[in-house]
């Protein structure tokens, strides 16, 4: 019976599929389809090169193949979007990826989208996906916070990054949305709103929310 959305947290942290579990509680119905968050133990401890996204690509591509007798779909929950168009080769599967989907959210939500990533080197791999994606002129810019996946479990100093990052996007860059450059950020949204005025989406919200809609119409 393919009755739950698997959303894939890509590297081994609890943490981070801690956070993204919190964050999609809003979206849970009675009733509706089970969203679980799962965490792929041989998975990097974060996603951050090239490297660790190919790695993680073959360990998101193993587990959905384990488990798609019962998928109602899977989301890839890490901004670069591992192993995403393997999974869509899965026949009868919907497959969403967070980058995706967060970049489609955001722009029915402002103009210009201004993104956060974790790391300078994050950056040429986004715009990368950008140009695939044919909405390179509506990104007004990205700017790193420069900690690592691990490092956002200090939530006050990320928090106070992610509002630097943030404010420079809005003042500097012109950008009248902005997008959570990570699965781990799950956390900061409302606040990050609150400190620079802005609609923030975060991505693995957009990328469920997606599915849940996709599921229900059977698209």
């Amino acid at each position: 019976m393919r009755d739950t959305l698997y959303v894939i947290n890509p590297n081994s942290s609890q943490a981070v599929t801690a956070g993204i579990d919190s964050a999609l509680a809003r979206l849970r119905r009675p009733g509706g389809v089970r969203i679980e968050c799962v965490t792929l133990a041989d998975g990097p401890p974060g996603v951050q090169t090239q490297q660790d996204v190919d790695r993680a690509a073959l360990s998101v591509l193993a587990f959905a193949q384990q488990h798609q007798d019962r998928a109602a779909g899977f989301v890839t929950a890490c901004f670069s979007d591992p192993g995403l168009q393997m999974l869509r080769e899965l026949r009868g599967v919907l497959s969403l990826g967070i980058s995706e989907c967060g970049a489609l959210t955001a722009m029915t939500l402002g103009q210009r989208l201004g993104v956060i990533a974790i790391l300078q080197g994050s950056i040429a791999r986004h715009w990368r996906n950008w140009g695939a994606m044919g909405i390179a002129q509506r990104v007004a810019g990205e700017v790193a916070i420069g900690r690592g996946v691990s490092e956002l479990s200090d939530h006050a100093a990320t928090l106070e990054a992610m509002v630097a990052a943030g404010k420079r996007l809005r003042d500097e860059h012109g950008a009248d949305v902005l997008l959570m450059g990570c699965a781990g950020m799950a956390a900061f949204r409302a606040p990050l709103e609150d400190a620079t005025g802005l609609r923030v989406v975060e991505p693995t919200q957009a990328a469920v929310a997606m599915a849940l809609g996709r599921i229900q119409l059977d698209w």
